[in-house]
């Protein structure tokens, strides 16, 4: 971060925003045309929320290696990917063969096959934790691991870091955002808050949210819950915050977490739907050292097909062996989805792909916060392998407290539209952070490097 970063021009970014909202507008005359087709049958014109886009989304055709192209015909770095499913980049050649392959002998039976099991033990290994189930996405994912460990400890209550987002159901769509804090109660006694409408106000109350980073204040107010008759079942947190742009542990905090969650009773699930597979062949379990209780999964892990899984001790699948849980799904273990993850975790996430991973972020952060340094421009650099973020902050981003106070949301937004017209796409919104892929180039950096430092030439001009 400049030590003495620049005063924002506020109605300079907006100009800015204004001209390329514009200049993106003129590109993508196609995507206009297919928006309001789409608009006709699917609700805003797309298929998620998160999709939506004010006027319109820009709509894709297909993608090559680190390339996505647009209906307008352009080619774009990808440092999207899909929300972070595509750490491998798009049609590796190993995930197409083994796609090919499975294809030709049937993709569903909802019966077990092969694949799933050489898969579990890959994760086995990997992840340190010795059973596991399947799935087909992050939210089921979370949705059964909370389950797992209710039916594990016979206690209902839910605890979760204040921002984190942990997939679509209704538990864990409680306290990821406010605009601000002044309604949601101290920070050792959070109220819990919906996020949207639609989920019934006994579950939301059933879900109590505490501070990242702040392990004496997540004890505290286990400790209130538990003088409550409210002992929490679990405690499902990212063990680095990856919706906040990227959060990482504070030294020691992850070790007291472990150690708190342990002398309580509760069950401790690392969400790794993000930082497994993206930052390490153990994820965050690698990376930092600890190991939780249970494990959740999606996103990268089937290569772009959707696949999840879970993760957990002996002792707490018992509860599934046993049929005391019924973790089931039709789709569960998908033969196609198993011969994608295969080939990924045995054929493209070498050691040597996370040395290239670790290369290019690396190379990335460093140059990013040296046009920081020369402009005095107020931002700096988050990362972690193929993760990573420019925060627009005049302070350290820590918890969700600190991103509200201090993440510059006008240039955030301005810095996608930035990115879009220069041939890079980043996951949108102040939340959210660039995914890098396998097949990533130092061309591609060079194109995001580019992008945004004209963003900052021109802010602070």
């Amino acid at each position: 971060m400049a030590s003495t970063p620049v005063t924002i021009d506020r109605r300079r970014v907006a100009e800015l925003a204004e001209r390329e909202e514009k200049r993106l507008e003129a590109e993508t005359p196609r995507s206009y045309q297919l928006f309001e087709r789409a608009s006709k049958s699917l609700v805003a014109g797309v298929s998620s929320s998160y999709q939506m886009r004010d006027p319109y989304p820009i709509y894709f055709t297909h993608g090559r290696g680190s390339k996505i192209y647009s209906v307008d015909g352009r080619e774009i770095s990808d440092f999207h990917n899909g929300f972070g499913c595509m750490v491998q980049g798009h049609a590796h050649p190993a995930i197409v063969a083994a796609i090919q392959k499975r294809c030709e002998l049937g993709t569903q039976f909802a019966l077990p096959t092969e694949d799933s099991v050489i898969v579990a033990e890959h994760l086995a290994r990997n992840f340190r934790l010795p059973k596991w189930r399947f799935v087909n996405s992050g939210s089921e994912a979370t949705m059964d691991a909370i389950r797992i460990a209710r039916a594990y400890t016979g206690r209902e209550q839910v605890l979760k870091i204040f921002g984190s987002y942990h997939g679509h159901h209704d538990y864990v769509m409680v306290s990821l955002g406010v605009a601000d804090f002044g309604d949601i109660g101290p920070r050792d006694n959070y109220r819990s808050v919906s996020y949207g409408a639609g989920i019934p106000r006994a579950v939301v109350d059933m879900t109590a949210a505490v501070p990242f980073n702040d392990a004496p204040m997540m004890e505290a107010r286990i400790e209130r819950l538990i003088e409550e008759g409210r002992k929490p079942a679990c405690l499902i947190m990212e063990a680095a915050m990856m919706n906040l742009g990227v959060v990482l542990p504070e030294p020691g905090y992850l070790e007291a977490v472990r150690e708190i969650t342990r002398k309580h009773g509760i069950v401790l699930i690392f969400d790794e739907v993000k930082t497994g597979i993206c930052t390490a062949a153990g994820g965050a379990v690698e990376r930092f050292g600890v190991v939780p209780d249970m494990v959740t999964l999606a996103k990268a892990l089937a290569g772009g097909l959707p696949s999840g899984a879970i993760g957990a001790t002996d002792e707490i699948m018992e509860v599934v062996r046993s049929g005391k849980v019924y973790q089931v799904g039709t789709y569960n273990g998908n033969p196609l989805s198993m011969a994608a993850a295969r080939a990924s975790l045995e054929e493209v996430m070498t050691p040597a792909a996370y040395e290239h991973l670790n290369y290019l972020n690396d190379r990335l952060i460093r140059e990013c916060d040296a046009i920081c340094a020369r402009y005095d421009f107020p931002g700096y650099t988050v990362g972690i392998s193929s993760k990573g973020c420019v925060n627009f902050a005049t302070g350290r981003i820590t918890d969700y407290e600190s991103f509200i106070r201090y993440q510059d949301v006008a240039l955030c937004y301005l810095a996608w539209l930035y990115n879009i017209n220069r041939g890079v796409i980043i996951a949108p919104g102040r939340e959210e952070e660039w995914t890098l892929s396998v097949q990533h180039t130092d061309e591609d950096i060079d194109r995001y490097v580019g992008a945004f430092e004209d963003l900052v030439r021109e802010v602070v001009a």
